[in-house]
């Protein structure tokens, strides 16, 4: 963040500050800056696939052996990262002492991880997201309502091998959004209902290009509430935004909220 933005950035401080509401969306960028994959473009490329051709019902009812294998590479891949300052300081801004709620579109685990270690030992569940795109790091079976935090590796050497739900037998599957599936209601209508209450929204690392987590914001607008945006880049949000910060959240975040508890 360079001197032409320091005046934005009062301005956002000042806006979070005066906030005793606020909602956070995080996207990706979030993510990229702890190392984390974004599984498009060639490194999204496994054994020739493109996700869109394997995080399908479709391609899971096919071949679900095939399909928890990717999902088995990508969950190693993604445990070998840890929070970003960015994490940390949104985890440090929820537990503290305004109504802050977290909404993120990852599905990587790591605002979860950052709150458990930002509370140390303390009750996390202020700085626990709500998770639009669901968890990697959770199963769900694809019978009945069985679903549990699962972090193990997956024995994919047969279909035999993959998991299967304690409860009724069905194959497990993990608890994320495939393309053409519908965000789960509750968490979605949660998720806009925060935002809506908030005096301001603070959009991280986002696109704003994935519907309808990109239309969250617009709630925090439409209630008569600020959105402060944290981006490298312009973005759709851009124009709507009170303030737009150009950089990378584990650089901006850190600056912008401590101190805010």
């Amino acid at each position: 963040m360079g001197p032409t933005d320091l005046e934005g950035f009062q301005e956002a401080r000042d806006l979070l500050a005066s906030a005793d509401t606020v909602s956070v969306l995080s996207g990706a960028g979030v993510s990229a800056e702890s190392g984390v994959p974004t599984f498009r473009g060639e490194d999204g490329l496994w054994k020739s696939y493109q996700p869109e051709q394997l995080a399908t019902p479709h391609a899971f009812r096919r071949d679900s052996r095939l399909v928890w294998e990717w999902y088995d590479w990508r969950r190693g891949k993604i445990r070998e990262c840890r929070p970003n300052p960015g994490h940390e300081a949104l985890a440090r801004f929820a537990l503290g002492a305004r109504d802050v709620r977290i909404v993120t579109q990852n599905v990587d685990g790591l605002h979860e991880e950052a709150a458990r270690t930002v509370a140390g030992g303390s009750d996390a569940d202020p700085a626990m997201p709500l998770e639009l795109h669901g968890s990697i790091f959770r199963v769900k079976c694809t019978s009945c309502t069985y679903r549990v935090p699962h972090r193990d590796p997956i024995p994919t050497e047969s279909f035999d091998d993959l998991p299967k739900c304690p409860v009724c037998g069905s194959l497990l599957r993990p608890d994320v959004v495939w393309f053409g599936e519908s965000l789960d209601a509750g968490v979605l209508s949660e998720a806009f209902r925060v935002a809506q209450s908030a005096q301001v929204c603070l959009v991280v690392g986002t696109s704003a290009l994935v519907h309808p987590a990109a239309s969250v914001p617009l709630a925090t607008r439409d209630g008569g509430g600020e959105i402060v945006e944290v981006n490298p880049t312009e973005t759709p949000l851009t124009p709507l935004a009170s303030v737009s910060l150009r950089g990378a959240s584990g650089e901006v975040l850190p600056s912008l909220l401590d101190g805010l508890e």
